[in-house]
């Protein structure tokens, strides 16, 4: 992002960031469009999302044990990857050399896991296939909107329900069924037949219903360590449920996971997410949509905490 000028063709618009802090730190400049290597497609983007991953990583918001280390990986003084943005959807607008999976005008949609820089910018340029994300044809049935929800919720969710093992006719408690991987964990617990209880305050219990779950609780009137140990497997979806908390309400076999853990991409993950996507058993819930400019008060928002499922921006003109 500290390019001279020279020898730069084209320019783009991206929201930047030079030092860690609050939405206040995130500006709207000019940046060199980017070139797309060999194994690279250039892609224009339509829309991307504003995460809970991206207002910790401006905030460098980590807890104290990880922080650290979390540093030295995104940087130690200043932030390494200065456009946020970890999911996208778009059409490709050029290819290198050796790409051979997508062409010029495929609509698609995915991550930018690790890559030098991300969505929050009018274009990106990303690898055909690489270790940490994923890239694919966007669903045939939904927006550019809707698609760029899917990716890092979906997948997510999808990940930790497999490690768990999840299997038809299960209870399944979700703890933060409101969120972005709650809201899909219900969905594919659904998908899984299993029968899911969403853990969410008032305001949320109409929404985690209408969403598949067979019964919720309101975690600001009643406690869920004071539930029979029933739960087959226990997904803490926000990161604030310790195992000793979870084993409480599992049964002796039961498993608990939580978006703490490790997780990894996988092209196979996000195969999957877009075929329940287009046989409609999966669906983003959007809570606010943003324009591209607008992209700090986005961050405000998510960093209320009161985000419900996916908030979106508009980056290009088609939705």
């Amino acid at each position: 992002m500290e390019e001279s000028g020279k020898n730069v063709l084209f320019w783009m618009k991206a929201i930047v960031y030079y030092k860690y802090g609050g939405p206040e730190v995130l500006t709207l400049v000019d940046v060199p469009k980017p070139i797309p290597k060999d194994n690279e497609v250039l892609i224009k983007v339509e829309a991307t999302t504003v995460t809970s991953g991206d207002v910790r990583l401006r905030a460098s918001d980590f807890p104290p044990l990880v922080w650290l280390p979390a540093r030295f990986i995104f940087g130690l003084f200043r932030p390494r990857k200065r456009v946020l943005g970890h999911e996208f959807s778009g059409v490709v607008e050029g290819i290198g050399n050796f790409v051979t999976r997508f062409k010029k005008g495929d609509k698609v949609f995915g991550t930018t896991t690790m890559l030098r820089s991300g969505a929050h910018a009018e274009y990106i340029s990303v690898p055909e296939k690489w270790k940490q994300g994923v890239i694919a044809k966007k669903p045939k049935n939904m927006t550019f909107t809707e698609s760029a929800c899917l990716p890092i919720g979906g997948m997510t969710a999808l990940f930790l329900l497999e490690r768990a093992g999840i299997k038809k006719g299960q209870n399944l408690l979700v703890y933060g069924a409101s969120g972005s991987v709650g809201s899909f964990a219900i969905q594919l617990g659904k998908h899984f037949e299993a029968k899911v209880t969403g853990v969410c305050s008032a305001v949320n219990l109409n929404m985690v219903k209408s969403l598949g779950a067979h019964s919720t609780l309101d975690y600001t009137k009643e406690d869920f360590r004071e539930l029979e140990p029933v739960f087959d497997v226990f997904l803490d979806a926000v990161g604030k449920v310790s195992k000793k908390e979870a084993k409480k309400v599992l049964r002796r076999t039961g498993k608990f996971v939580s978006v703490k853990m490790i997780t990894q991409e996988k092209g196979s993950h996000l195969k999957i997410v877009k075929q329940l996507a287009e046989q409609g058993e999966l669906k983003p819930f959007i809570d606010k949509v943003y324009s591209f400019q607008d992209i700090p008060n986005a961050h405000e928002y998510v960093d209320t905490g009161r985000k419900r499922g996916n908030v979106v921006v508009q980056v290009g003109t088609k939705s």
